[in-house]
């Protein structure tokens, strides 16, 4: 069996490639979350003033500004050093059991550092909520109810915040 060059593969995972142009470094959904929460405002400051003309006009020049600063928001979480740190130390957290596969708990600490990073408030609290609700449309594949993945959706959450306080 041909042994597979683990390296090489963990070496262009680390680049975080754009799908379009493979440029490195891409946060598509922040770039996403940016441009829409952008597009909407600018487009309905617009809309007051121009008319629906404006409203288009504000949309589109709002969703290119939007896009940017959501990608700035974005940039100052690496996921692929929170994928690595969270690979590397699931074992040692007391929720985790001693045969677990990382790829069990890994969907939820995704949604723990890119929910921290979309959100305004630092407060995990304030935003358990929604985090619950919306757990059942962002676990992907995870076997994991709200229940189990809470923990490490707090931890992931927390070492966001941890990481900022020392910026």
């Amino acid at each position: 069996m041909a042994q597979v060059n683990k390296k090489a593969n963990h070496e262009n995972a680390d680049r975080n490639p754009d799908p379009i142009t493979g440029a490195a470094g891409s946060h598509p959904v922040g770039t996403g979350l940016g441009a829409a929460a952008g597009g909407a405002a600018a487009g309905a400051a617009a809309g007051m003033v121009g008319g629906p003309i404006g409203t288009v006009a504000g949309a589109v020049i709002g969703g290119i500004a939007g896009g940017y600063a959501g990608k700035a928001v974005a940039e100052s979480i690496d996921p692929t050093v929170e994928n690595a740190y969270w690979e590397e130390n699931y074992r040692d957290r007391e929720y985790v059991p001693a045969d677990a596969d990382y790829r069990t708990y890994e969907p939820a600490y995704r949604y723990g550092w890119t929910a921290r990073g979309q959100s305004e408030s630092a407060d995990f609290t304030a935003a358990e909520r929604d985090l619950e609700r919306d757990w059942q449309t962002q676990r992907g594949t995870s076997q994991l109810d709200w229940k189990s993945a809470r923990p490490a959706v707090r931890d992931a959450w927390d070492r966001v915040n941890e990481q900022r306080d020392h910026e």
